[in-house]
């Protein structure tokens, strides 16, 4: 039988090899400007702009442009196509909810709202629209917090609604912070309390509501390093990890697909909700989980997208969740430090190390890197790593997010 045919919401080369190697019909749709290389490589392909939703371009348009295709279902590929892929599949499968969960999705103060309303421990929130707002949240924080007079302000994160991963995110840890970094475009927006703990990722394939393989992404520092799977301490973790993520799914009324939610964990064990996406995670996640667990997370990602996907092909398709990793996958993502770059210098020892699998470093042209980038700014390659002890595994991601390879 003929799998059902996916419509790729965005451009991603490792997604559609991973679809064309599985067999399984699609369709890309993208942006015009994908439209001549998918010809000269017979991708089938739908030209479409997202940044125009109106009444000329909207769901309904787009579903026209599928049907002869035979489009099934659709998969957002990044934070840009997930209120596109609600609003197509809620007019495929006939339920306009899915159009409302992919703006739960997009929204990061409602999905804390519905986080929060579900029995999750979440920060202290706010929607702000002016630099002032940020000045009275942080106060009532301080207060909050019993702050005596000469002690440190209460940090506060500022991130857009709608922005994936640390796209435009301020942390600011003083009133004068709040004048000096925030800029009238920044609002409306976010802001919220510093959430204590390890940060960590769960990436959870779901298919008729229930959690067919969860895999927990450790990170080393924040948008630096990460490795998969988690080290045996966090690992240890992952009934009360998994029983909240079950939770989330239930709570969000998710039927189909994966999500990528991140947690906070202190040592007394209080789990906090950070947010959640329902798209490709950022971070290199799905390599690494290609190289840590066996499998193509991409075609994990169709296959549980598909209503039609059967119970017996997700089992024989997913690794036995209880066997111990043969080898852990880390990365770090190399960022080069402000001031003038001229040139590539790759230690011989990092070659030589027995982890050491590949990088995708390149001699750059001489520029110069400005201070103070939001989030992390770019970073300007990737060195992975693959080995049997995470104590190692952490060593080197840790002593290399340091390194300056830029001269």
């Amino acid at each position: 039988m003929t799998p059902n045919t996916v419509a790729l919401l965005g451009w991603s080369l490792p997604a559609i090899e991973s679809v064309q190697k599985s067999g399984r019909p699609y369709v890309v749709v993208s942006f015009p400007d994908f439209e001549a290389y998918a010809a000269e490589h017979d991708i089938p392909f739908v030209a479409w702009n997202y940044n125009d939703w109106n009444e000329k371009s909207n769901a309904l348009q787009l579903q026209e442009l599928l049907a002869p295709y035979d489009v099934q279902f659709a998969v957002p590929l990044f934070e840009e196509t997930v209120e596109w892929a609600g609003a197509v599949n809620s007019l495929l499968r006939d339920d306009p909810r899915l159009l409302n969960r992919g703006y739960l999705f997009r929204n990061k103060a409602m999905m804390k709202r519905k986080a929060l309303l579900a029995g999750f421990r979440v920060g202290l929130f706010e929607e702000v629209h002016s630099r002032d707002q940020v000045h009275q949240f942080m106060s009532r924080l301080n207060e909050a917090e019993l702050q005596l007079e000469g002690e440190d302000d209460a940090w506060v994160h500022l991130k857009p609604f709608s922005a994936a991963g640390t796209v435009g995110h301020k942390l600011l840890k003083s009133h004068a912070a709040i004048d000096e970094r925030t800029v009238d475009e920044d609002f409306p927006c976010l802001v919220e309390s510093h959430l204590p703990g390890q940060e960590f990722s769960v990436e959870a394939f779901i298919h008729g509501g229930r959690v067919r393989f969860m895999n927990i992404t450790e990170y080393v520092k924040l948008g630096h390093s990460n490795h998969v799977p988690a080290s045996p301490e966090l690992e240890a973790k992952r009934p009360r990890i998994r029983e909240a993520t079950e939770r989330l799914v239930t709570a969000f009324g998710i039927e189909y697909g994966m999500i990528h939610p991140e947690w906070f964990l202190t040592k007394d064990d209080t789990l906090s909700f950070g947010e959640v996406a329902c798209r490709i995670p950022g971070g290199h996640i799905f390599e690494l989980i290609e190289r840590g667990h066996g499998f193509d997370p991409y075609q994990a990602l169709v296959l549980c997208s598909d209503p039609a996907t059967s119970d017996e092909e997700l089992e024989q398709f997913f690794p036995d969740p209880t066997r111990k990793p043969e080898s852990y996958a880390g990365c770090v993502m190399v960022y080069p430090k402000p001031g003038r770059v001229t040139g590539l210098e790759v230690p011989d020892e990092l070659k030589e190390d027995p982890f050491f699998e590949s990088h995708t470093l390149v001699p750059p042209s001489e520029h110069k890197v400005p201070e103070g980038r939001e989030g992390f700014g770019n970073h300007y390659g990737t060195i992975f790593f693959r080995g049997s002890d995470p104590a190692r595994m952490r060593e080197l991601l840790v002593h290399y997010q340091d390194v300056d390879f830029f001269a």
